[in-house]
């Protein structure tokens, strides 16, 4: 997550200040951690964070027994990836199965993950972690020859899908470092009754592997799981695992390991509440039931653009504006491009960059875009004597020009989305609130957010994004006509307070359907009236169990509660991603 999204989690839990709340981070490297925390409300009763960047060095010693029990654990696990595809697309299909264009909606879907595969890797999987339970931790073993060992056994059986036989030493040791790092929460010691077996509600903000430990607490101590994505990791996962990021063996293990694991997280979630449509299709093409499936848009602080929203437009009626992270996949070089366009239509128009670069990858592509814009436009001047302008400028929010967010989207007639790939536009949504007529590229959930109240173009085509460009610009009353309509769409779908109404109600819906775990008491210590439902005394099953819980002799939810006027404890898992 970036940007306005990072901030969800916190504002979800500072706005249900009717639940206890238990925090428990997974940090995705120092930076984040050096930032510190954020100041906490009264009702989060604790947080316990883990670094998911590093690990002991040393796990624990394991007896024959442990390391036989490992072996056979490990062995079903690799012998599932070794299997064929998961899902998402063939095996190896790597980058290709995330053919957004980003352009297609998701995987394709053409081979269902059979229930006896997803059993298998279901019980390797809890193997592991009653493993790691037992025994102090996973980590060495993971580490250890053995796993190495096994990986290679399973890519040699028969059956194996040709990239996965052809695997080589350094492909065998990628794919089991890779896994140890993937599979560092079965080691945490988070699943007690003193943790999170304690909850009456587990919320996992990110799909992946960072939703093992709230897919643990469901298997250990059958807390019902909640599962928020505003992105899809087997999605970001097949865009990071091209061709020149990996061999095929690696790119068909690591493939099938994480189509499985979000297989396996759908199916045990009991409601999953993705961003966008876009992000459901792909979780469902994943394999999630529609039944449980919720669509809730990020919140965005409506507050902080109402100034620009609700003023009088005094933008500069030649300028564009984009605004976000300087990266390959926003492709600013197609909207250099097309400005070139713009500019021979409208002499007059001005393109104002307005972003930081991000990491090491950014800062070169941003020195790329400005010795594009330095070629495409050399400083012109309106006589011998005058000093040359340059019609794109390249600045960072908290400058003299743009001091503020809104301030960089006020300043701008049109803002402009020219991205290749995107989740959920969230500065989108944001020019939205600014009452800023858009034009954006077709990918991810533009259209979706969109609707209707601004132009949108193909993605990788700087003639059409001119065009509309040059349209809007030329068209101050209709400008204003989309502005003002992408305002009221905006305040309508995309506001902190819609999320956490539909969060709350999510909530309810949840635990009313789970088992009762403790006494609620009231200030005088006498159990409080009402606190559970009428159906948490009726005796025997009034729900009925799932083919795939009856497959695994898993526990119907035979009862239920209702939160009390204090609700029930709900514990959030956040995500690197989205720690703090």
């Amino acid at each position: 997550m970036s940007g306005d999204a990072r901030l969800w989690c916190d504002r979800l839990v500072r706005g249900l200040g009717q639940h206890e709340f238990d925090l428990y981070a997974l940090s995705g490297g120092t930076r984040q951690e050096d930032e510190g925390r954020l100041p906490l409300p009264p009702h989060v009763r604790r947080v316990r964070t883990a670094p998911l960047w590093t690990a002991e060095q040393d796990g624990p010693a394991y007896g024959l027994r442990a390391r036989r029990r490992f072996v056979e654990s490990y062995g079903e696990l690799a012998a599932v990836l070794c299997a064929g595809p998961g899902v998402g697309g063939p095996a190896g299909a790597g980058s290709d199965g995330a053919r957004d264009a980003d352009g297609a909606d998701g995987p394709d879907g053409s081979e269902a993950v059979s229930g006896l595969m997803a059993d298998r890797f279901g019980s390797a999987l809890y193997g592991l972690a009653e493993l790691a339970r037992d025994e102090g931790g996973l980590v060495g073993a993971l580490r250890s020859d053995s796993a190495v060992r096994t990986l290679e056994r399973a890519c040699r059986a028969p059956g194996a899908p040709a990239a996965a036989r052809a695997a080589r030493v350094p492909d065998l040791l990628a794919v089991a470092a890779h896994l140890e790092r993937a599979l560092r929460p079965l080691s945490l010691d988070w699943y007690g009754d003193d943790g999170l077996g304690a909850a009456d509600l587990c919320h996992a903000t990110a799909g992946g592997p960072a939703a093992l430990p709230g897919l643990l607490a469901r298997h250990f101590g059958d807390v019902p799981l909640l599962v928020t994505e505003y992105g899809v990791p087997l999605r970001a996962h097949y865009l990071a695992s091209g061709p020149d990021a990996a061999t095929p063996a690696v790119r068909t293990l690591l493939a099938a390991f994480h189509g499985r694991l979000a297989a396996e997280i759908y199916g045990r979630a009991a409601i999953i509440t993705p961003g966008n449509a876009h992000t459901r299709r792909w979780q469902e093409r994943c394999g999630a039931d529609r039944s449980r499936i919720r669509t809730v848009h990020p919140g965005l602080e409506a507050g902080r653009f109402t100034e620009v929203g609700e003023a009088p437009d005094r933008a500069d009626p030649d300028t564009l504006v984009w605004v976000g992270r300087t990266e390959p996949a926003k492709d600013l070089v197609s909207l250099l491009h097309a400005f070139a366009e713009v500019r021979k239509e409208q002499p007059r128009a001005r393109l104002r960059v307005v972003g930081a670069p991000s990491g090491p990858e950014g800062r070169a592509y941003l020195r790329h875009c400005k010795a594009l814009a330095a070629q495409l436009f050399p400083d012109e001047a309106d006589g011998a004597h005058a000093v040359g302008d340059n019609p794109v400028a390249f600045e960072e929010i908290g400058g003299p020009e743009a001091p503020t967010l809104a301030d960089a989207y006020a300043s701008g007639s049109v803002v402009v989305l020219s991205s290749v790939v995107e989740g959920f536009p969230v500065g989108l949504a944001e020019a939205m609130l600014c009452a800023r007529a858009t034009v954006s590229t077709d990918v991810g959930a533009v259209v979706e957010v969109i609707g209707g109240t601004g132009l949108v173009v193909p993605p990788r085509n700087p003639r059409a994004l001119a065009e509309a460009c040059v349209a809007l610009l030329r068209d101050p009353e209709r400008r204003e006509r989309l502005g003002a309509a992408a305002r009221a769409r905006a305040l309508e779908l995309f506001t902190v307070e819609q999320n956490i109404t539909a969060f709350h109600g999510i909530y309810l819906e949840i635990v009313s359907h789970c088992p009762v775990r403790r006494v609620v008491l009231d200030e005088a210590g006498e159990p409080l009236p009402f606190a559970a439902p009428a159906e948490a005394h009726v005796p025997g099953r009034w729900t009925r169990p799932t083919a795939r819980d009856a497959s695994r002799g898993a526990p119907g939810w035979a009862l239920g509660v209702s939160p009390r006027p204090a609700p029930a404890r709900a514990t959030p898992i956040a995500a690197p991603e989205g720690a703090r």
